[in-house]
């Protein structure tokens, strides 16, 4: 296997920098659309095969270091007692969002090998086929619970932030029992077999520094320190790492670095040298903004070329957009990304 991306993770030294693209799986593959012509997404995800398959694409098409399990965050919120759908335009949708406490006691902790088996099966089949390192994944407790209290995306977040503001014991009630499916449902994942974990929180930037620390933060601490195993139980460098990627955290990241987690991941806005001073030399992850991808070749070698050097003084460094690719992008720039951080031996 190559093993290159779990190396760095680890902060050991690899030969070249690993790379896997955030939303790798999906729309702006044209062997993805095929699949997703004849299948709604949910279906998608719902079905072993066609998610393995999937999966596997950007392996094979672009050649990078890692796979990412194909699914969604929101697919335990479903099982919690929600009504989850995707409209073929446009974003999730909740039909019964959660913003009293008879909505959120109502809410129940997953049972994973009951309530999505179909993850922990598509994982089985991933293991065995994949010649790289399978990385599952899960929303992080607050970006979950935006979408299931404002009843999909957000611009404002003003319910969310409103229920924190002035109904906390409604806020951490929810909070804490997605907090609770976070933890089985990623350890169910590293039970099957995913050689690494991320944590998505695509949503903590809209906080306060004061708002995140105070609100979001113990529940990222909690969801972590229940995946790592006491030292005592594991060899050193055999746990499955975990990535903590936090979007929008110039201003949180001097917080979030205290996770936990092995490898911090950045977004663009903020640049990956003064990402890996803020995060104190943790392993770090990321972080060309996802429209350079719709530039000329020669710029966008220029531009990647850049981020690997201002890493190069980081304890690991794993390439990555600073946020999921965009369905329009051209397949051959982000191979023309993938050939040029790979030719960049250390």
């Amino acid at each position: 296997m190559n093993d290159a991306f779990l190396r760095a993770c680890r902060g050991e030294k690899t030969p070249f920098t690993p790379i896997w693209i955030m939303r790798q799986a999906g729309r702006y593959l044209p062997q993805y659309q095929k699949i997703r012509a004849d299948v709604d997404f949910l279906t998608l995800c719902k079905t072993p095969e066609l998610a393995a398959t999937v999966t596997k694409q950007p392996v094979d098409i672009l050649g990078v270091d890692a796979a990412i399990l194909f699914s969604d965050i929101l697919i335990p919120a479903e099982k919690m007692g929600l009504e989850l759908h995707f409209p073929e335009n446009g974003g999730p949708v909740f039909k019964n969002p959660v913003r009293d406490i008879a909505a959120a006691k109502a809410l129940r902790v997953i049972q994973p090998q009951e309530d999505v088996p179909y993850v922990l099966e598509t994982i089985k089949i991933l293991v065995k086929e994949l010649n790289v390192p399978l990385i599952g994944f899960a929303g992080a407790p607050f970006t979950v619970l935006t979408y299931i209290v404002e009843g999909g995306g957000s611009k404002n977040f003003i319910h969310t932030k409103t229920m924190m503001h002035t109904n906390p014991a409604l806020f951490n009630t929810i909070m804490d029992v997605i907090t609770q499916s976070t933890i089985v449902y990623l350890s169910a994942q590293i039970e099957a077999g995913v050689h690494a974990i991320q944590l998505f929180d695509t949503w903590a930037g809209v906080l306060s520094a004061t708002d995140y620390r105070n609100w979001v933060f113990p529940y990222v601490k909690k969801t972590i320190n229940a995946l790592t195993p006491p030292l005592s139980l594991v060899q050193p460098h055999l746990g499955v790492p975990i990535i903590y990627f936090v979007n929008n955290c110039a201003g949180i990241l001097h917080i979030a670095a205290d996770s936990g987690a092995d490898v911090i991941g950045v977004d663009w806005r903020i640049d990956i040298d003064d990402a890996i001073n803020r995060s104190r030399q943790m392993p770090i992850q990321g972080n060309l903004d996802p429209c350079v991808l719709f530039s000329t070749r020669p710029y966008i070698q220029v531009a990647a070329k850049s981020i690997v050097l201002k890493a190069s003084g980081a304890k690991g460094h794993i390439f990555n957009l600073g946020h999921g690719i965009l369905p329009e992008t051209p397949v051959d720039n982000v191979k023309a990304l993938v050939d040029t951080v790979h030719e960049m031996k250390k």
